[in-house]
């Protein structure tokens, strides 16, 4: 098959190539999909980078430990182990994979669920890693009720538009904080309010929220606080940072700083699991949510999708398309 490679840190245009490799065998638990498209996450990026330098622990210290880039799929299922019941070969599915960024790729059966069928392709890859993290944030982490006030910093990306459509989906008022370029977009998405980055500073705000969910930027913890309520929860998803910790001293912060304080300070971990596609399949299907896709690129342009990424032009997710007609 034809596949991304990496095997090394760097710029896209400096460690990423294609080559031709063996299609990955599916073991009894796994399911081996062929790629219909998959999408770049953070993960992606953080991956190909090994930033911020305390990631390589886990992604591995002088060399990418995973060499074909890309987790967030959907395709078809082209064979299943003999442990896995509820999927078959046939079957459009969508959900996390390793090495996506390949014409095959293995998934493990609690990582894949059926598409929703009132979305194609495309969209169902930019669904997993931005959908399950929004819902976790709210639902989980921030105990979202109907009714709250609830204020989504980086309201434009990935994480973001899925954030602002499932909080009013759970009845609260949605207030997005985004560029005068996308106002209209989170406007449409489910925001009651709009606070535009570029002309106000959120954190001089009088008005105070019940939950806050930051996603994007570069605001510390005790600038969040001042516009949440006394007894109100920050959850912390994202946010710039230096190349050594990035975001991860701004958790430590609130780790460090939350016991002390009626305020919740929650830095979240999103965790991959077939019960959330599932919910996000529900809510697909009621017409609540839907996934914002930025740009899509062929499989062969994948430097041009990450330079859009990194560029950070759109909104919403880059995916990348593949043909439907291949050799097998």
């Amino acid at each position: 098959m034809r596949a991304v490679l990496q095997e090394q840190y760097g710029a896209p245009s400096e460690v990423l190539e294609y080559r031709e490799v063996d299609a990955p065998e599916p073991d009894e638990d796994q399911v081996l999909v062929r790629v219909r498209a998959a999408a770049i996450a953070g993960d992606d990026w953080h991956l190909m980078r090994g930033e911020p330098y305390i990631a390589r622990l886990d992604l591995g210290l002088r060399r990418p430990k995973y060499t074909i880039p890309g987790r967030d799929v959907a395709g078809v299922v082209e064979a299943c182990g003999a442990a896995v019941r509820h999927l078959n070969p046939g079957d459009e599915v969508f959900g996390w994979c390793t090495g996506a960024f390949a014409e095959y790729a293995l998934g493990s059966a609690d990582t894949l669920t059926p598409k929703p069928p009132l979305l194609d392709f495309t969209e169902a890859a930019a669904a997993p890693t931005v959908g399950v993290t929004a819902l976790q944030a709210l639902r989980d982490q921030g105990g979202i009720a109907p009714g709250q006030k609830v204020l989504i910093i980086g309201a434009s990306g990935g994480v973001g538009t899925f954030a602002v459509q499932i909080a009013a989906s759970f009845g609260a008022e949605v207030t997005g904080v985004c560029s005068t370029r996308h106002r209209e977009l989170v406007r449409s998405l489910g925001a009651s309010h709009i606070i535009d980055y570029t002309r106000e500073d959120f954190t001089r705000r009088s008005e105070t929220y019940d939950l806050i969910v930051y996603l994007a930027g570069n605001r510390s913890v005790s600038e969040c606080r001042r516009v949440l309520t006394p007894d109100g929860t920050l959850v912390l998803v994202g946010g710039s940072g230096g190349r050594l910790l990035g975001g991860v001293a701004r958790w430590l912060h609130a780790i460090v700083v939350s016991p002390f304080t009626r305020q919740k300070l929650r830095p979240l971990v999103h965790s991959r699991n077939v019960a959330d596609l599932n919910t996000l399949r529900d809510l697909f299907q009621a017409g609540s949510v839907r996934p914002v896709v930025s740009a899509t690129y062929t499989f062969e342009d994948v430097l041009g999708a990450f330079r859009h990424f990194e560029e950070g032009h759109g909104t919403g997710k880059v995916v990348l398309s593949f043909p439907e007609n291949r050799r097998s």
